[in-house]
């Protein structure tokens, strides 16, 4: 049994000790109207108070209740928030995307992310991440985008562990109960994109990574062997969004 208050006392400490660590005091943290970011900002808040700064970037594309929903999150823990639409951004270059729904898509994270460090920069603040162990794992997220960040407090809690503990911290019924989306254009839904419910990878991974076990004792443990097998291909394809550039050894003499 995970006991959630000793997970959130563990996370505010290693806020705090890293945003010291820095010199700095103050963090800034982008509100989706998802649940990542809902527990990332409730994070924040108890640890920095009103050192916290959220941003809402909505495009073009994003749901009206993503926006909404933020809101809520934000006035019901008296949290301070701006809004910075990115449409001039992505409207600038969008032409230039032959309508391709996945480059929109990383191209709207990446200006968000750099509106996100411009806020960070202005307010002398460090950036938090959002993304949760499963994204990770999975490559799930767009590099230079929304997986940039200086620290991340939720990077080892699996998606579907953290229902739970968003449900512990307070985040609001209308987020808790909505479906996983990035909310990059309308409709789109991570669990349908990636072809697998949350729980369902969550499990798979948790054997795999966390436990260590090989495909044929995963096998009698009921995985299928294609579920096995595109999970498994997806981790180790993506393992470079969650490393530094990969600098060439020279050998001077």
């Amino acid at each position: 049994m995970i006991i959630w208050e000793k997970i959130k006392q563990d996370l505010i400490f290693f806020l705090k000790d890293e945003v010291a660590k820095t010199g700095l005091n103050k963090v800034t943290v982008g509100l989706s109207g998802g649940l990542d970011s809902a527990v990332v900002a409730i994070l924040c808040k108890e640890a920095f108070g009103d050192n916290l700064n959220c941003v809402l970037m909505p495009s073009q594309f994003s749901s009206k209740s993503s926006t909404e929903h933020a809101i809520e999150v934000c006035e019901k823990f008296n949290i301070k928030y701006e809004i910075i639409s990115i449409e001039p951004m992505v409207s600038a270059f969008i032409k230039n995307m032959n309508e391709d729904r996945l480059r929109i898509g990383n191209f709207s994270a990446r200006m968000r992310m750099s509106v996100l460090y411009d806020v960070s920069s202005r307010e002398k603040s460090l950036v938090v991440g959002t993304s949760n162990r499963s994204e990770i794992l999975l490559g799930y997220g767009t590099i230079f985008g929304d997986i940039a960040c200086a620290i991340n407090p939720i990077g080892e809690i699996y998606k579907s562990d953290e229902f739970e503990f968003a449900k512990y911290l307070g985040v609001p019924e209308s987020i808790l109960g909505k479906a996983p989306s990035a909310d990059l254009w309308e409709g789109q839904s991570d669990e349908e994109e990636l072809g697998h419910t949350y729980k369902e990878m969550d499990d798979l991974l948790k054997a795999m990574i966390d436990e260590n076990k090989s495909k044929d004792e995963l096998l009698k443990l009921g995985f299928e062997e294609t579920f096995i097998d595109k999970i498994s291909y997806r981790v180790k394809a993506n393992a470079f969004k969650g490393k530094l550039p990969t600098i060439a050894k020279i050998r001077w003499n």
